[in-house]
């Protein structure tokens, strides 16, 4: 995939795109947008890309529903990439008492987003697949987040988006390294949890590290 100058990428999601945003004077956090933000500046300094966080803590797929016109359709990106499942899984288990976004109800309003992006803008489509919840591939969180990735790989294909495997880059990860965490609460990134999804990102787009 190319960028072309001056082109907007707009990021949203929950907290693992938030990070430390609305702390930081430029909005873009300390997670894995940063790291996109500034390997661009440092490799692609002449595309002067407009990277904006929209990243929201505790948002699921219903809650960016509700602020979809403004963060998305009003910001008129040229690409849109979008990381969303974890809460929609996580509430599940923290908060059963809570009305729920079952897989078949995460798939539909997904796509409807989906569609309603193609439909108001000319954005192009980077899905995230949702990472982890809990360092061990056999966790609760984890056997239940299943489903939704797969429903990120099948939109994925659906509008021909480019697709991030990040839940299967994170779980390869934990196999292999059990040792190394990659998150502070079985969620939330570290810093080496938000380099891996820099890597896996940029990696998804063909990018490195360098030209």
């Amino acid at each position: 995939m190319e960028f072309k100058a001056g082109e907007k990428v707009v990021f949203i999601g929950d907290s693992i795109t938030e990070d430390n945003r609305f702390q930081e004077e430029d909005g873009l956090g300390t997670g894995y947008v940063r790291h996109i933000h500034d390997y661009f500046a440092l490799c692609y300094p002449e595309l002067y890309l407009q990277i904006v966080n929209k990243g929201i803590s505790g948002n699921r797929v219903t809650d960016l529903q509700q602020r979809w016109e403004k963060d998305v359709i009003q910001e008129e990106p040229d690409w849109l990439s979008v990381s969303i499942g974890i809460n929609d899984v996580w509430r599940q288990l923290d908060s059963p008492e809570l009305e729920q976004v079952s897989p078949a109800a995460f798939m539909d309003i997904y796509r409807e987003l989906l569609k309603e992006t193609k439909e108001n803008t000319n954005a192009k489509l980077i899905i995230l697949e949702p990472t982890m919840i809990g360092e061990d591939e056999n966790a609760e969180g984890n056997k239940l987040l299943k489903e939704y990735v797969a429903i990120t790989r099948m939109l994925s294909k659906e509008f021909n988006a480019v697709h991030v495997p990040m839940h299967d880059r994170f779980i390869e990860y934990i196999r292999q390294f059990p040792g190394n965490k990659l998150t502070t609460d079985g969620v939330h990134m570290n810093p080496l949890g938000r380099m891996l999804m820099t890597i896996v990102w940029m990696e998804s787009l063909g990018l490195t590290s360098g030209k």
